[in-house]
């Protein structure tokens, strides 16, 4: 039994993975963790059977026994963790499906993580797509337990990877199918799955998937979000080998440049985009569902019509991600919407500009010229709805385009002389300079610095510490040694304010200084110290004898990357500057030979003449590659051979390498001032393209405003020629009625009583005469009574005089007897009809008058008062039958008709 054993273990790996016998199988596992722990390196042999042979991770990842299993998932995680990157790609495909099946579900806890730990390995050493498309299908497993721990391993994945490693969008589209789960341990660990997705996403998952859940789980997801929203934003806490490789380059690099290019990379690690909704949802063409009259809604002079439209519009648009399209059209109908007057239309306008933006993200950039001057000319609004609707929809715009397209635009209002506009502006570019990740160039620099500090001295509070703001922001981006000469012409006070502001201004772009270039000539000094001559002792402690040693004797620890001196003066790389001629001087530089051979005269002094010059800020070569007390130059000579000695190809070289620097450095000063001259004549073109519109449009308003007036003008004349025609026929109407009118007194006039009564056709003849006692008809007088009639003789109306007349109507004419114009009691007729004051006709009473002048001696308060009453009806009897009368001709219409 023992020999059996024995011969059981002395079998290769791959046997035992294979054997029947779980223990075999198991002990197979064993040693192999064991052999895979104790390699150098992911080149061993021990890894080549299990690469060549990947099906052998398939039994042992998923081995009938359990024990078994769990030693076989832990050797699968040795293998990968020291096996690498080509372990991962080579068995993957072989091992993702049984332990999703088998491992995840493992009902004991160290085979459980093993499993996990194996998915976790698969995606740091190479990429997370394979494992999420193998687990997303276990979502829908028959089997409950299969579905949970698949989701279990999502969640896992997503806490240590982040967003940002692991593609979250198809995990979203699949979670509201496991949301309707029958078993409440799927429901329960997609609500974790939820959570966690939430913790590093937060709204951005809503759009994708929260409208396909019930009521109910919303509530309850809620309730959960809640209680992670006051949470930091987590960090990623476990990286790729890729990412752990850059780390390492980085923590490993030498002192000097390499220090602050880990930096950098610290920095563009931390400065990384965070996954946004953009990300995660589909575009959508808005196009075709934008209302089609959406134009001829917006020219309505009713400010509800333009509203309606506005928010028909803004209904389209608010999609998480819209396709990209021409919307020129809707953008400069929403840039004549800033210029209305109603506050509702502005503010609905700002938020459809809003959605626009952040929808369309880059593709908004073109429209930036368009919208953004009337959007920060409107910031004059008073209203903090619409201040705030405009400062919102300038921070999307802004999203969508850099520092540097919007700084011009900035600038200009920040002198604008409306308070209101240049407070907004304000908060505007300090916005702008929070969420920047460019950092503003030189010329920026000056500008915005210029700018802040002229806001010092405005005489609101709101703008010099907006002013203040924006430079403390500023010195954040640039740091404090950057920002001194901006600072200087400033009192304590201001200065106090500005750090106040740098200490708590939080910005997204930071200046770095330049890497530092280290020494290039690293390999030729290898090349002497193997020849025999004397190294330098280090980089970090450099020791008085490398202090005193020339720079050709230079020994760094790590060869700095290849540049034209290393390739000059090192090991000859294939397609370098160095032609076939120089490699053999090399060799023979680098082999212990005669030390005046001319090789080494020829080639030695180019690799010293073909060094960099010194950086900037004096590092040099490192602190052991120059010596200290004593200058560079002689310790060059020293090492050097005389300067005639110097090849003519090195010089000629050299003197090339000079001038394509040069031609290198002029050719992109003038690129970039070819650059900024195009940008500054593209604003300038929209700029002018802009007013050419607006001159249209105030051109093409002011013609039909002059249209419209001259159609009032035309309908005002025409009504004023036909007001005075209506005038001069109502004129003639007038004078054709008093002719009738005159023409009908005279007819009546002349006329007697009785045929007058008769013409009229009346019945009551008797008003104008009552029959007598002796058979006579008298007449009926308001002067004149019956019984007075033969007692005493009435006055003439011809006698009576202006005052008498006066007097007896009580100093007022009486409508009875008629007015100047032509009424009965003025008019003077032929006495042979003995008319009287009231134009009663009687033969008698001119017979019987006597002299006039007894009459007017005669007193007129001796008749009585019934007279006048009588003479009043009288009259207006009189008139009444006057216009029958004249109804009959046809003159005019009735009284009762009228």
């Amino acid at each position: 039994m023992a020999d059996g054993q024995e011969d059981l273990s002395s079998l290769p790996l791959p046997d035992r993975f294979a054997h029947k016998n779980w223990k075999v199988r198991k002990e197979g596992y064993e040693d192999a963790k064991v052999q895979f722990e104790q390699t150098s390196d992911d080149s061993s042999p021990v890894f080549v059977p299990f690469i060549q042979d990947p099906g052998l991770w398939k039994g042992a990842v998923a081995d009938s026994n359990v024990a078994a299993q769990i030693e076989g998932l832990a050797a699968y995680c040795a293998f990968l963790s020291f096996g690498g990157p080509h372990a991962c790609t080579r068995s993957r495909g072989q091992t993702l499906g049984p332990i999703i099946e088998k491992g995840l579900s493992c009902a004991r806890p160290a085979g459980k993580a093993s499993a996990q730990e194996a998915l976790l390995l698969c995606v740091e050493l190479d990429k997370a797509d394979p494992v999420v498309e193998e687990l997303l299908p276990a979502l829908s497993h028959k089997v409950p337990k299969v579905a949970a721990a698949a989701l279990a391993a999502l969640n896992i994945l997503y806490h240590n990877f982040g967003c940002k490693i692991v593609d979250p969008k198809p995990t979203l589209k699949a979670l509201p199918k496991v949301f309707g789960h029958a078993d409440k341990n799927v429901r329960a660990e997609a609500q974790g799955l939820t959570v966690e997705l939430y913790r590093w996403l937060r709204e951005a998952i809503k759009p994708v998937f929260w409208n396909d859940l019930k009521p109910v789980q919303q509530q309850d997801l809620e309730k959960l979000f809640e209680q992670v929203k006051q949470n930091p934003t987590p960090k990623q806490e476990r990286f790729t080998r890729a990412q752990q490789d850059a780390m390492a380059a980085a923590s490993g690099a030498p002192a000097g440049g390499d220090e602050i290019e880990q930096d950098d990379e610290e920095y563009a690690e931390e400065d990384a985009p965070e996954a946004e909704v953009l990300d995660l949802a589909e575009p959508v063409d808005v196009l075709p569902k934008v209302p089609k009259d959406l134009q001829d809604q917006l020219a309505s002079s009713k400010w509800k019509d333009r509203k309606e439209a506005l928010d028909a519009l803004y209904n389209v648009v608010n999609v998480p991600r819209i396709k990209d399209g021409p919307y020129d059209e809707i953008v400069r109908s929403l840039a004549k919407c800033m210029k209305d007057a109603n506050v509702a239309v502005v503010t609905i306008a700002a938020n459809c500009v809003d959605v626009l933006a952040r929808g369309l993200r880059k593709g908004f950039a073109k429209y930036r010229s368009v919208i953004m001057i009337p959007m920060l000319e409107r910031l004059k609004e008073k209203k903090q709805i619409v201040a705030d609707a405009l400062g919102q929809a300038l921070d999307s715009v802004f999203g969508s385009t850099t520092l540097t397209d919007c700084l011009e635009d900035i600038l200009e209002y920040l002198k604008h002389k409306n308070p209101q506009v240049k407070q907004g502006t304000v908060r505007f570019l300090i916005g702008c300079l929070r969420t920047t990740r460019d950092v503003p160039s030189k010329p920026e620099q000056k500008s915005i610095a210029g700018a802040g500090t002229k806001l010092l001295t405005e005489s609101t509070e709101v703008i010099r510490s907006g002013g203040a703001e924006i430079l403390g922001t500023l010195m954040k981006i640039l740091g404090e040694r950057a920002m001194n000469p901006y600072l200087e012409g400033l009192d304590d006070i201001r200065k106090t304010k500005v750090k106040e502001y740098f200490e708590t201004a939080e910005v997204k772009a930071k200046d770095r200084p330049k890497p530092i270039v280290a020494p290039k000539v690293t390999a030729p000094s290898k090349k002497i110290a193997a020849a025999g001559k004397k190294p330098a002792t280090g980089l970090k402690k450099p020791a008085p004898a490398a202090a005193a040693a020339p720079p050709a004797k230079e020994s760094p620890v790590k060869p700095a990357a290849r540049s034209i001196p290393s390739k000059i003066g090192g090991v000859p790389k294939p397609g370098g500057l160095s032609g076939s001629g120089l490699k053999a001087p090399q060799r023979k530089l680098a082999a212990p030979g005669s030390i005046a051979s001319p090789q080494r005269r020829v080639v030695s002094p180019p690799l010293e003449e073909a060094a960099p010059p010194p950086p900037k800020f004096g590092l040099g070569r490192g602190l052991a590659g120059r010596p200290i007390t004593k200058p560079s130059a002689p310790a060059e000579a020293a090492a050097a051979p005389p300067a005639p000695a110097m090849s003519a190809m090195s010089a000629a070289d050299k003197a090339e390498l000079e001038e394509l620097r040069l031609e290198k450095e002029k050719f992109t000063r003038v690129t970039e001032d070819m650059r900024s001259e195009r940008s500054k004549l593209n604003s300038q073109i929209n700029e002018l393209q802009n007013q050419n519109a607006q001159l249209i449009e105030d051109h093409t308003r002011d013609v039909l405003s002059i249209k419209a007036k001259e159609t009032q003008l035309v309908r005002a004349r025409s009504d004023a020629e036909a007001a005075e025609e209506n005038v001069q026929k109502q004129q003639r109407e007038i004078e054709r009625l008093k002719r009738e009118l005159a023409r009908a007194l005279r007819a009546t006039a002349m006329s007697p009583p009785n045929a007058t009564a008769e013409a009229m056709g009346m019945a009551d003849a008797t008003i104008y005469q009552e029959p007598a006692s002796n058979g006579h008809a008298v007449p009926r007088s308001g002067l004149h009574s019956a019984s007075r009639f033969n007692s005493e003789r009435p006055r003439s109306y011809a006698s009576a005089t202006p005052s008498e007349e006066k007097e007896n109507n009580g100093g007022m004419d009486s409508p009875g007897l008629g007015s100047r114009d032509g009424s009965l009691g003025r008019r003077k007729l032929s006495p042979s009809y003995g008319y009287s004051a009231v134009g009663s006709p009687t033969r008698s009473s001119t017979r019987g008058s006597g002299n006039p002048t007894d009459e007017e001696q005669q007193p007129r308060s001796a008749e009585p008062p019934e007279n006048w009453k009588r003479a009043a009806e009288v009259t207006s009897q009189l008139k009444a039958r006057i216009e029958q009368m004249k109804a009959r001709q046809g003159l005019q219409r009735p009284p009762a008709q009228r």
